[in-house]
């Protein structure tokens, strides 16, 4: 696969996703969507569909798979149900399936040799984000963590990436995203922020090659070597 090769100037910061970006964790949803589905008595899903459910949320993830049994108003009258197994499910089993993707450590680890500050920014609730960072050691990068529940908007809504420019105390414009789907794009665009995207992630099943971007990178370390403050 051909990538672009972008070189972005005045970058100061990153904010990068975590599922699809930093961690494949298909395998963890896959593994705590299936028991679930089992405590309500539906048969199991396989990955591939589970994948392309993934990337805005708990709760849109949730009705996104009971909608594969259940029509819309029977979706809302088992959410709750389904939503509080599967929190117990996933938090019991929480990065013991899933694995990084190549050269994850060895690029933030460039951007922060660069001088940029790091913030994680995911839709993945924020008690599942913090020990799936530490689990794979890549908390101690992050100046700031935001998950989807840690502000009144989720991505693609521009306010948590607007929320750490103004954290770090920066113009957008000095901020680049690094995602794998479009919700990312969609965010740093309405922000003000440069923006990059991995082929290898979920991006809901589409083409990241449909997304605009400034660029697509193959690993978080081909983004490093892609900016200059």
């Amino acid at each position: 696969m051909s990538v672009q090769q972008p070189t972005l100037s005045g970058i100061r910061a990153a904010i990068i996703d975590l599922d699809g970006t930093m961690v494949h964790t298909a395998p963890d949803f896959h593994v705590a969507i299936n028991r679930m589905r089992s405590d309500l008595g539906l048969r199991p899903l396989d990955i591939e569909t589970i994948t392309r459910f993934v990337g805005k949320g708990t709760e849109n993830l949730m009705r996104q798979v009971l909608s594969v049994d259940y029509a819309a108003a029977e979706v809302e009258t088992h959410f709750a149900q389904a939503l509080a197994s599967y929190h117990a499910h996933y938090i019991a089993i929480n990065g013991q399936y899933s694995s990084l993707y190549p050269d994850v450590h060895e690029g933030l680890a460039a951007l922060q040799k660069k001088g940029l500050r790091l913030a994680c920014v995911t839709n993945k609730p924020i008690a599942f984000a913090l020990p799936l960072l530490e689990k794979t050691g890549l908390h101690g990068y992050f100046d700031l963590v935001y998950g989807g529940d840690s502000l009144p908007k989720k991505k693609p809504d521009p306010l948590p990436l607007l929320t750490v420019c103004e954290d770090f105390g920066l113009r957008p414009e000095h901020v680049v995203a690094i995602g794998d789907s479009s919700n990312d794009a969609q965010a740093a665009r309405a922000a003000g922020c440069r923006v990059l995207n991995v082929p290898y992630g979920y991006n809901h099943g589409e083409s990241i090659h449909d997304v605009d971007s400034d660029g697509i990178v193959s690993t978080l370390l081909e983004a490093a070597n892609c900016l200059s403050q």
